[in-house]
């Protein structure tokens, strides 16, 4: 391993490696997911993103019953897979 010095060029170096690693970890957090018991939770936001519709309309799935949810204090989660039966059983072709 290099030792760095104290020029320029070395913290500049320096400096880079540790944008990249940040980068790197925000990236991880922002699309990585931990699982539980084998199933990926998502937020109302990311199910949004998922479905191409608006807060308004996620909050109107939930309140027909279209999509199932679960609650816990004040946080909403979705079960990916829950999702993605939902657009399943619903597939015209």
């Amino acid at each position: 391993m290099k030792q760095i010095g104290n020029s320029n060029e070395d913290m500049l170096s320096l400096l880079e490696a540790v944008v990249g690693i940040k980068n790197e970890l925000l990236y991880i957090r922002e699309y990585f997911h931990p699982l539980l018991q084998g199933e990926i939770y998502l937020s109302g936001e990311q199910v949004c993103e998922m479905l191409h519709i608006s807060k308004r309309t996620l909050q109107q799935y939930r309140d027909d019953g279209l999509i199932p949810f679960i609650k816990l204090e004040r946080k909403i989660l979705f079960r990916e897979s829950d999702i993605i039966k939902v657009l399943e059983d619903n597939y015209q072709r």
